[in-house]
């Protein structure tokens, strides 16, 4: 690093007098610098402040004022928070970016980094054009929040869309920092916890691709994005989809980065290899904000990570494989490939008509949507999945092949009931028999014409349709087999139709269609190993425990999957605090009865300091009938060992074609 770096804390006011927690790390002895901003919900002054602590200071080294800030209504920051990507949000985020290129110690100019939430921010905002905005770096995001968010997926309801509510249902009610605010904490705590409600009545209440959903999508208008984008994310990611669309549809500079990690940082990257990510930032900047020629934007479009075969885990701490570059994206040096379906086989056509009900346990090992990789919560072997399914697999493949960019199914389809859903797994099968999950795609049939207006399906009409699956880059070797598996449902995954269908598909207009990549190209740009700032000292004073277990009972034909993640108490050495949070979910079902469906989210987060201690319990229940959706929610608070506020919701929902 350049320059030694400087901290402070310190509050930006918005446009209706609401002030916003942020804290500025900046190069010392250097005169006005371009002003780079992190902008999330997650609180600055603890739970993420490790993560700050290595970033931050790191790019205020090399020449960057670094500014993170809590969005309105969490950490330290004034107001409430009451759901996702509001117009409100945007407006201050516009606000604090005035606010800094205004400083003595900004240039002017300024950028927008961040991983999920702030990578979200940044690029919705970028679309709004403010003016001192020059570029962004930002991971794990989506450009389309219907379509390809932790809510829905193919028009199916996803279980992170619960369990995603239950994240922002604690942190939207956990109290500021009486260190940081004051005698004002109680207050400004006790207005989050009068606006607080679960995010996910929101979520439900839109159940088709309306303008709520539109809203923030930039999907909508990829000309709005004018500034140059540096777009990351990973392969175990829910969120990899959104680099390939944006590396061929902006018309700015562009570069996509894909490893083979979950939902972390590449230079956090898990599985690894983690690379020098924050470095790659610095070189972006550096010709985006400051001119310098240092060739960043003659380097490939595209550099992602080619995995190797491997066998099926839950978890991975490294996924062989190695880098590879495309010149341009969609690449010349991707074919589409098709193989046409006979029963039960790939790579033959033949006329038939086969059919499928699969049982609601079908799913429980498919692992999460969006994987953090801790607890172990990627795909099991797929052979305990594919009992239920249609299975289609290639003779043993006589030389390797590689994919890369989105394989999709085109079936020609038909179910038995007006609401009806078709999943779709791809799987590397090895010589033993082991099945590894590639990639997967999922389609609620009454969506097959499009997210905005869905039609019940007729029984026994056959459709037309294509099941995108989520982009990969994968090596299949000679003597393995490809498998594509087809289900009716995939449960606790994506929330089950109201009855158990029966889909039939016929196969001689059937295929699947991948995305073949040829070997050579452009030689792949050198990454450097991951590097960053010494992040703070914290003590873990309790240790953390996580599990994923999946259990039935022979007797009643109860099932669940139940989740805990359980950080411990950790103590943060420079502010005092120890914070502990516990998380607990479960997703339950009895035999085949498709309305027992039910999910819980159950958190616990507790703040402490000296005498000072402050709790906050949320839980929700989302169940159902063949009609409408039923959630359920709860919320306490405590200051000590009293309880100083309490309330429950009761929402209904009419299922909408869903």
């Amino acid at each position: 690093m350049r320059y030694e770096v400087a901290v402070e804390d310190t509050t930006i006011p918005v446009s209706d007098g609401i002030e916003l927690a942020a804290r500025v790390w900046r190069p010392r002895s250097a005169g006005p610098v371009p002003a780079v901003l992190e902008y999330i919900p997650y609180r600055k002054g603890d739970l993420t402040s490790v993560r700050d602590g290595i970033n931050h200071p790191y790019l205020a080294g090399h020449g960057y004022a670094c500014v993170r800030v809590d969005i309105r209504g969490s950490g330290d920051s004034g107001g409430v928070l009451t759901d996702e990507y509001l117009e409100l949000e945007q407006r201050d985020a516009e606000d604090v970016l005035a606010w800094l290129a205004a400083r003595p110690w900004c240039d002017g100019q300024t950028a927008m980094m961040g991983i999920s939430w702030g990578a979200f921010a940044a690029l919705q905002v970028a679309a709004r054009k403010p003016p001192s905005l020059r570029a962004l770096c930002i991971a794990s995001f989506t450009d389309d929040r219907y379509a390809d968010d932790m809510h829905y997926m193919g028009g199916c309801l996803l279980s992170d869309n619960l369990a995603e509510s239950g994240t922002m249902f604690a942190y939207s009610t956990c109290p500021p920092d009486p260190a940081g605010v004051g005698e004002r904490w109680r207050d400004m705590w006790f207005e989050r916890l009068a606006a607080a409600g679960p995010w996910a009545a929101h979520w439900l209440s839109h159940q088709r691709r309306d303008d709520y959903w539109r809203h923030a999508s930039v999907c909508e208008d990829y000309s709005a994005i004018q500034v140059p984008v540096f777009a990351a994310s990973g392969w175990a990611d829910g969120y990899s989809n959104a680099v390939l669309r944006l590396m061929a549809r902006l018309d700015v500079p562009r570069r996509g980065l894909i490893g083979p990690w979950s939902h972390k940082y590449p230079h956090l990257g898990q599985p690894g290899p983690a690379v020098g990510y924050l470095q790659e930032v610095v070189r972006w900047l550096d010709r985006w904000l400051l001119g310098r020629e240092n060739g960043v934007d003659t380097e490939p479009v595209l550099q992602t990570w080619m995995q190797d075969s491997v066998p099926p885990s839950t978890s991975y701490q490294e996924r062989p494989g190695r880098w590879v570059a495309e010149p341009a994206w969609p690449s010349p040096q991707v074919e589409t490939v098709a193989w046409p379906m006979a029963p039960y086989r790939l790579g033959v056509g033949e006329d038939a008509a086969i059919s499928v009900s699969s049982p609601l346990s079908l799913g429980q090992f498919a692992g999460k949507w969006c994987s953090y990789n801790a607890p172990p919560d990627l795909p099991y072997d797929q052979r305990e999945e594919d009992g239920g399914a249609l299975v289609f697999e290639t003779p043993p493949l006589p030389e390797r092949c590689e994919i890369l960019g989105a394989p999709v199914v085109r079936l020609a389809v038909s179910a038995d009931r007006p609401v009806a859903m078709v999943a779709a797994r791809l799987s590397d099968v090895a010589p033993d028999g082991a099945a590894t999950r590639v990639s997967y795609g999922l389609l609620n049939l009454s969506h097959r014409d499009g997210h905005d207006d869905p039609a019940p399906v007729e029984p026994g009409e056959v459709y037309h349709v294509e099941v995108p699956l989520n982009g990969v880059a994968q090596t299949f070797p000679a003597g393995h087999r490809i498998r594509l598996s087809l289900s009716s449902s995939y449960w606790p995954l994506a929330w089950p139709p109201p009855t158990a269908a029966t889909v039939t598909v016929h196969t001689g207009e059937s295929s699947l269609l991948l995305p073949v990549r040829t070997d050579g190209g452009t030689a792949p740009a050198l990454l450097e190993p991951p590097d960053g700032a010494e992040p703070p000292e914290t003590e873990q004073l309790t240790p953390p425990a996580y599990h994923w277990r999946v259990s039935r009972d022979l007797t009643d034909y109860r099932s669940s999957l139940d989740v805990l993640k359980d950080n411990g108490f950790l103590r943060f050495a420079d502010s005092g605090m120890e914070v502990g949070k516990h998380v607990q979910e479960r997703y339950c079902w009895t035999a085949n009865d498709f309305t027992s469906a039910a999910g819980e989210t159950d958190w616990t987060m507790t703040f402490r300091r000296g005498d000072w201690v402050a709790r906050v319990q949320t839980r929700q229940k989302l169940t159902c009938t063949e009609t409408e959706f039923v959630l359920h929610a709860h919320l306490d608070a405590y200051e000590g060992d009293d309880r100083v506020y309490s309330r429950d919701w009761r929402h209904s929902f009419p299922r909408d074609h869903l």
